[in-house]
């Protein structure tokens, strides 16, 4: 068991387990070494700005990071800054094992397996009743901007809502497996973000428009997803 990671509830062979604490100690954790699929649900106990692996920590404001008293943190996946504001979205990372049977067509691909996850994360949104989702087909985007904030750009599997981003994915993978960041926002304050970046920052109308659901669904997600990966065939 990871430290922080209690209250397993299982969904048949997908668990899903919660993970209380702080933000740097949900990415430093090792959830793919117990080998098993699962779906952690990540309940910060704080604020934070997230870097992705490849971002430079001169992107940030520290100083306004500091006075707001958010945690600037970098995780082991790509993409770019994400803030993590409690109660305004569901972070859940999905884990699945490099031998799983469901995953084995897919494994070696990145962009492939990207894909896999997020037509089942479109399945369990639909049957939480979202409607006009659309799994991004496309390549990673490169601008400016979506390199600097993760929901600016669109990257492969990630879900669409009537053409706007709904759920944002990274992917962090080793010999024993991959395990996949996910975030749907239930409140999308894009200004809070800009913020806590370093000049130049980018203006709000650079930045897509971002699709939020009910808290309701936010919710609900993680254990659809678990119950539609336990099922899946491939």
């Amino acid at each position: 068991m990871v430290p922080g990671v209690a209250g397993a509830v299982t969904a048949g062979d997908f668990a899903v387990e919660m993970f209380h604490g702080q933000v740097g100690e949900f990415h430093a954790a090792d959830l793919l070494a117990a080998g098993r699929p699962r779906v952690v649900v990540c309940a910060a106990a704080g604020a934070a700005l997230v870097l992705g692996s490849r971002q430079r920590h001169d992107v940030v404001d520290l100083e306004a990071c500091s006075r707001a008293g958010i945690d600037v943190v970098k995780r082991r996946s790509g993409g770019g800054a994400v803030l993590v504001e409690p109660g305004a979205m569901c972070w859940f990372d999905v884990v699945v094992p490099a031998d799983d049977r469901r995953f084995q067509s897919v494994a070696g691909d990145v962009e492939a397996s990207m894909r896999w996850l997020g037509r089942h994360v479109a399945t369990a949104l639909g049957a939480l009743g979202v409607g006009d989702l659309a799994v991004y087909d496309g390549p990673m985007a490169r601008g400016r901007v979506a390199q600097l904030v993760c929901f600016a750009g669109l990257g492969p599997g990630e879900v669409l809502v009537a053409g706007r981003k709904l759920v944002g994915i990274s992917q962090r993978r080793t010999r024993l497996g991959s395990r996949f960041q996910c975030m749907v926002h239930t409140a999308w304050s894009p200004q809070h973000l800009v913020d806590l970046l370093a000049p130049p920052r980018p203006d709000i109308a650079e930045l897509a428009s971002v699709a939020v659901v009910t808290a309701e669904v936010a919710a609900g997600l993680p254990e659809s997803v678990a119950r539609v990966l336990t099922s899946a065939t491939a």
